[in-house]
């Protein structure tokens, strides 16, 4: 697994990322329906192109299998393929986030159990919670910062 940093936002790749984010949407957002992810699939790309750093994993073939968003030391986005999942690939990630642009910040869904234990478990913790998200529907959200860097050793 490789992790490279986008510079060139092509057509192809975008529509090889959108792949990811559905997949992996399907596969861990439980709380929506058919409806609303092909509703919020449109406004992907918009996402894609406008985060200030867009950074993939690529598998051996060069085949993006995930990708993370950053802008202003915020994690806008962190979506990995179903198959990928569970295999360390988001940690690495996180991690070269903290590392390369200083995340400290995040919004998770509250339906979505997992993804707000592995923050937990990356250094993160609630701060805050609002009844609605981004655009304004009624899926919660929770707000985490990060309070340790991942594996950092207090002395």
């Amino acid at each position: 697994m490789k992790i490279v940093e986008v510079t060139d936002r092509t057509p192809d790749l975008m529509e090889r990322l959108l792949e990811v984010w559905e997949s992996s949407v399907r596969a861990t957002h439980l709380f929506l329906s058919d409806g609303e992810i092909k509703s919020i699939k449109e406004y992907v790309p918009q996402a894609l192109n406008g985060v200030a750093h867009l950074t993939i994993a690529e598998d051996d073939a060069g085949c993006p299998v995930a990708f993370m968003g950053i802008e202003d030391n915020t994690l806008e986005m962190l979506f990995i393929s179903p198959e990928e999942r569970g295999k360390g690939l988001g940690k690495r990630l996180i991690q070269y986030g903290i590392k390369n642009y200083g995340v400290e910040r995040l919004a998770v869904n509250e339906q979505n159990p997992q993804a707000k234990g592995f923050y937990e478990h990356m250094g993160f913790q609630v701060y805050k919670r609002t009844e609605l998200d981004e655009q304004g529907n009624s899926y919660p959200l929770l707000y985490m910062s990060l309070i340790q860097k991942p594996f950092e050793t207090i002395s």
